[in-house]
């Protein structure tokens, strides 16, 4: 059994915990939220488990395997640190990490031998929307990315977006090409651009996770885009992620690093 402790108690966290539950060869044995007063947890389809919130002794009272982490990127730094040092591994959903903590992440994984996996997306059909858009870079000059989610994410443009620019202009081998505005009416209405690619983002009640990337030649388009409606769609990903990483004794960035290997 893969004893499997989950930071995060909102939305996400508590997906994660009820995903946990039904897998045969998983234990969900805690829930640590460093805004909890709280010493026990309940998740559907299980008893009560115990709950906390100080990373380091969670560790301490429940000892698990692995650690999944959909909080906030001020939050994981700590959780990564006391996970690092009890020898526990990680799996990291957290949006807007900095690269500098990445970098360290990876520096002491490597130092320990221990595994961790950070994904900007764990739904498996946006792992494959990056993939389509990587290969399509390669015929097209032009590209821009919408991205969309709910009115309650932190951070802007998403991980997954990001990502995604940086693969295809990655494959692309060279920046795309910006057509120019000569004048900008409101200030920002074009969006941002990683790569030579523009970004927008959407944040809109009602919206869960959605992207699509536009490619632009003469004469055509094409578009590539996912859309999650429940985060249900995640849980997949994340199993996978869990049972991968107590195999790794590195740091993996990317979903796509676990499905193409």
């Amino acid at each position: 059994m893969i004893k499997v402790l989950v930071s995060g108690s909102g939305k996400m966290g508590r997906e994660v915990l009820t995903a946990v539950a039904r897998q045969p060869d998983m234990e969900g044995v805690g829930c640590v939220d460093g805004l909890t007063h709280e010493e026990y947890i309940s998740v559907p389809g299980s008893e009560l488990i115990p709950f906390g919130s100080d990373p380091a002794v969670m560790i301490s009272r429940v000892r698990p395997d692995v650690i999944v982490d959909f909080t906030t990127a001020d939050w994981t730094p700590k959780l990564a640190k006391a996970a690092l040092e009890a020898g526990v591994r990680l799996v990291i959903g957290t949006s807007g990490l900095s690269d500098a903590f990445k970098r360290e992440l990876e520096a002491e994984c490597a130092k320990r031998s221990l595994g961790a996996i950070v994904a900007p997306n764990f739904a498996l059909g946006a792992v494959l929307m990056q993939q389509m858009a990587r290969l399509a870079s390669k015929y097209y000059d032009h590209a821009e990315i919408i991205e969309m989610h709910h009115e309650q994410k932190i951070d802007a443009p998403s991980g997954t977006s990001i990502a995604t620019a940086n693969a295809m202009a990655e494959a692309r081998g060279k920046p795309f090409s910006v057509p120019p505005t000569e004048k900008e009416t409101i200030k920002g209405t074009r969006g941002g651009q990683q790569g030579g690619i523009t970004v927008h983002s959407v944040r809109l009640p009602g919206l869960v996770a959605h992207q699509e990337v536009i490619f632009g030649a003469p004469g055509e388009t094409l578009t590539v885009r996912h859309d999650t409606f429940d985060r249900v769609s995640f849980m997949p990903g994340v199993m996978l992620a869990v049972r991968e990483v107590m195999g790794l004794d590195r740091l993996v960035v990317g979903l796509d690093r676990l499905i193409d290997k």
